[in-house]
């Protein structure tokens, strides 16, 4: 009884309308995609997807991390380490990079499957995140959208069974990214759809159908990846779906989010998924990926997710297209990034308990919390008696805070606050929030962010966000 023990999703809350793609004014309830803003990326986006996931579970459970992406941050460095080590997650955790394919994050849900099964793993996190860019003003550019899901996979309690899968491998250009090219490429859309994405998509379908000898009736949810809204709605047909029984592909509110694609149609799935209802999950990228699951009673007492339509319902839309570009570092600058050495690797491994997992202590003498970590005790002036504690699942409230119109940001001013965690004063900017909803007493949770880049390189570290019902 292996499967999903629990998911979250995470996508940006910044809008993107097909309006001001265009050079026109944003419409209300008009077209859009899904942006990840200059401080986002496919790690940031993972780390929040991964912290939903894991609200009110015990993250010392957890045995590794597969994360799934086509968009990591280093070419040659692990970035299910990094989120591990965001996560606070313990250091002898299993982490496992996936890429190269539009296909890695269902790869990475079954071979996590694979592993639990096969032991002595009992609780797997995967993470499929991507950031994806295409040619600014192009076609494409309106298909790809950005976003982050993430499942504890076990064999205690699953919400959802996985059933059986299906894979076909095969190898055709059709949509591709060459190494140091920014942007997403895509051959012409006729051969796309004939040669890759129809025909693979049927084959691995009605090979799980085959293995599981069922038929598409008999799946309550059916959610299935497409190149864009009418090709999706031409495999609805060829499969001969109900539309009752067809997940909402969110074409024109998140767009294809590539490696997380699949993933976030899962979660949406998971969201209005009865006890015995199943589920098929068909994925496209290189071959195809099909997958059935069935639900659980576990699934009725899963709750507090910030699922996909949670997220879908936040947004925020960028008014001028330049804004977007300034953004994405899509408009040539005087100044590029320096590619010299940027921070110190020192100080990173020296500060990485501080930034990176955003660790505080208590006081063994007084219990009072400090942040960042050091030898004496500030409130009984107690010496090297101290044990860590994990801040960023906690809730602050702003102490003070100015407006910053210099820091560089392509929506000025940048929030810049003193939060209060439980007692511990933490220097923090502000996101998701504007100048006039700032207050003292704002209460603010906490997400992963890019700071700055040196080096050729991005640095992270951590930011407040308003409780959405604040």
């Amino acid at each position: 009884m292996i499967g999903i023990t629990s998911y979250g999703a995470y996508v940006p809350p910044t809008r993107l309308p097909f309006a001001v793609i265009a050079g026109r004014a944003p419409l209300e309830g008009g077209p859009e995609k899904a942006v990840a803003w200059n401080d986002e990326d496919s790690i940031t986006m993972a780390v929040a997807a991964a912290a939903h996931c894991l609200h009110g579970r015990d993250r010392g459970r957890v045995d590794g991390v597969f994360f799934a992406s086509t968009t990591y941050a280093f070419g040659e460095k692990q970035a299910a380490a990094l989120v591990a080590r965001a996560l606070d997650l313990r250091r002898d955790v299993e982490s496992v990079d996936f890429g190269n394919s539009l296909r890695a994050g269902t790869a990475a849900l079954r071979a996590a499957a694979a592993a639990v099964a096969a032991g002595p793993a009992r609780l797997l996190l995967v993470i499929a995140s991507d950031c994806r860019l295409a040619v600014p003003g192009s076609a494409l550019e309106m298909n790809l959208g950005d976003g982050a899901a993430a499942f504890l996979v076990g064999g205690d309690d699953p919400i959802a069974t996985l059933e059986a899968s299906h894979s076909i491998a095969d190898e055709a250009i059709d949509v591709w990214r060459s190494a140091g090219d920014p942007f997403v490429h895509s051959w012409e859309d006729r051969f796309v759809l004939q040669e890759g994405y129809k025909p693979n998509i049927v084959e691995a379908v009605a090979g799980l159908l085959a293995k599981t000898g069922s038929s598409v009736s008999d799946y309550a949810r059916i959610a299935v990846v497409a190149p864009d809204a009418r090709s999706h709605a031409g495999m609805a047909r060829e499969l001969c779906l109900k539309p009752d029984q067809v997940q909402d592909p969110c074409f024109g509110r998140l767009g294809n989010a590539g490696t997380a694609f699949a993933p976030l149609l899962l979660a949406g799935a998971l969201e209005s998924l009865q006890p015995g209802e199943r589920l098929l999950l068909a994925n496209y990228g290189d071959g195809a990926d099909a997958m059935a699951f069935r639900a659980t009673e576990h699934i009725e007492s899963l709750g507090g997710r910030r699922g996909l339509s949670w997220h879908l319902a936040r947004r925020r839309s960028v008014v001028h297209y330049d804004r977007y570009l300034t953004a994405r570092s899509l408009r040539p600058t005087e100044w590029q990034p320096t590619t010299g050495p940027g921070l110190s690797a020192t100080v990173h491994h020296r500060e990485r308990d501080d930034d990176i997992s955003l660790r505080g202590q208590r006081c063994g003498r007084c219990g009072a919390i400090q942040f960042p970590a050091q030898r004496v005790c500030e409130t009984c002036f107690a010496r090297d008696d101290f044990e860590a504690v994990r801040l960023s699942d906690r809730v602050g409230r702003v102490v003070t805070y100015t407006f910053d119109s210099f820091f560089p940001t392509p929506d000025p001013p940048t929030i810049v606050t003193i939060v209060d965690v439980d007692g511990a004063r933490i220097h923090l900017q502000l996101v998701n929030c504007t100048p006039e909803a700032t207050r003292i007493g704002l209460p603010v949770e906490f997400t992963f962010r890019r700071i700055h880049e040196s080096g050729g390189r991005p640095n992270y570290y951590w930011k407040g966000s308003p409780l959405p019902d604040a």
